[in-house]
């Protein structure tokens, strides 16, 4: 069951590699299901897996010069600080039971991952439709006010369930700003690792971390984004998200079953 693990850090990579994100979407609910981390231990680890990930396929597009550095920022300083309120103001402070009352009893591990399982199902929707709708043409300054609302809200997500946001971030910077996909995806690995970074160290003392496996863990999913990178020259990522969106898709159900269907049962 572990090798699985393993090998799905390398797949973690590949799509991160392709499409500009998604390696949150696999890290978590492996950590859990396959690992058997608690929710909260599992975002962390998927903060610091997706940061390092990220920061090695952003290296490669600098030297490229696909990087927006002034969108980056625009939009990964708000984020930053959705990252820092989930961290340290909203995640400590939930209670162990959100709900134990009238038969239902819903703790703070099944809240986190049925939140995550609802956003792997709006993710997996904006993957497999094959409509797009044209680049917006909005005036700079009101497309950048949307730009820095969009970065805190997917600040406050990345924060809360240790997930990136790619899904998010690359539609809006093209669909906003009229980036290339190309371009957007590499903006979008700059963010991540931006948010990822912020959101492990700002709570990397809150729960115990087994740093030879992190560091393994890491390190296969950073050969994924290179073998994900070396893809993409020769293929659009946006001929693979439909499948990746149908995988989402069937994950986010299974956890939803899992959590709510047969927990009684363990």
């Amino acid at each position: 069951m572990e090798l699985l693990g393993y090998f799905s850090a390398v797949i973690i990579g590949l799509v991160m590699g392709l499409i500009g994100g998604g390696g949150s979407i696999l890290s978590v609910p492996i950590f859990v299901y396959v690992f058997g981390f608690d929710a909260v231990t599992a975002t962390a680890l998927s903060l610091f897996v997706v940061g390092v990930t990220s920061i090695v396929g952003t290296a490669g597009f600098i030297k490229q010069k696909q990087i927006d550095f002034r969108t980056a920022f625009t939009f990964g300083l708000p984020s930053i600080l959705g990252v820092l309120f989930s961290r340290r103001l909203v995640l400590p402070h939930l209670p162990h039971y959100i709900i134990n009352r009238w038969g239902i009893t819903l703790t703070k591990d099944m809240f986190l991952l049925l939140l995550f399982s609802v956003l792997m199902i709006i993710a997996s929707y904006k993957m497999i439709r094959k409509t797009e709708r044209p680049r917006a043409q909005k005036e700079p300054g009101h497309n950048y006010t949307i730009l820095i609302s969009q970065g805190l809200l997917v600040g406050i997500v990345t924060g809360l369930i240790g997930a990136g946001g790619g899904f998010l971030i690359v539609p809006a910077l093209v669909m906003l700003l009229g980036l290339s996909m190309k371009r957007a995806v590499a903006t979008s690995l700059f963010i991540i690792a931006m948010n990822t970074s912020i959101g492990f160290l700002s709570t990397m003392k809150m729960v115990k971390h087994d740093w030879n496996f992190l560091l393994v863990f890491s390190a296969l999913s950073v050969v994924g984004i290179f073998l994900g990178l070396r893809i993409s020259k020769k293929m659009d990522g946006r001929k693979l998200k439909p499948l990746f969106g149908y995988i989402v898709l069937a994950m986010g159900i299974f956890i939803i079953i899992k959590e709510v269907f047969l927990k009684q049962q363990y």
